[in-house]
């Protein structure tokens, strides 16, 4: 399969480090400059505006979906390919799956991790079978991971999350896995 469209799940702010930014624009970079259409949130602040301008300046597709809620809220990215306003949280999460390839995870709240889980949930039900990265920038979801390690220890899950979820430490895993998909 040769990925042409990828979903970035990821918050609207910046986050406490540094790092989590600098790798929302090295992604954003690498689907501008590989001609990857990035489908994310649409808003333009925080890892969502740094992966969506980071794309857009390396000449890419980014298709942005947000929901009326929080156009003043996430502040909607206006220079992007497309914006699609809907009208509730499930549409947008819906649109997005429905349009990418593979899913990432970077850095984010709970709305970022409502959007894994229920994209995991439905890889599980087999309603899709997408890819999802998890974007461990600086340890940021070592927690998680553990937990989700947790739960399958406690027989809670019904296969084995590795075949779901990959998790990489930066976004040369991403790039490594995108580029092993050409082939």
């Amino acid at each position: 399969m040769n990925t042409t469209s990828l979903a970035v799940f990821c918050g609207s702010q910046s986050g406490s480090n540094p790092l989590f930014e600098i790798h929302a624009k090295e992604l954003g970079e690498y689907l501008g400059k590989s001609k990857i259409t990035l489908i994310y949130g649409g808003g333009d602040k925080g890892l969502m505006g740094a992966v969506a301008n980071a794309a857009m300046e390396n000449g890419g597709k980014v298709t942005g979906i947000i929901p009326e809620i929080l156009i003043g809220w996430e502040r909607q990215k206006l220079n992007i390919t497309d914006l699609q306003v809907v009208q509730d949280m499930h549409s947008r999460k819906k649109i997005m799956y429905d349009l990418c390839d593979v899913a990432v995870i970077l850095p984010g709240g709970n709305g970022t991790l409502d959007e894994m889980f229920e994209m995991l949930t439905w890889n599980t039900l087999k309603i899709h079978n997408k890819k999802i990265i998890l974007l461990n920038s600086a340890g940021f979801y070592n927690h998680l991971i553990k937990h989700i390690k947790h739960m399958q220890e406690c027989n809670f899950l019904y296969e084995n999350w590795q075949e779901r979820i990959l998790v990489v430490d930066s976004p040369a895993g991403i790039i490594a896995f995108l580029d092993a998909d050409k082939n």
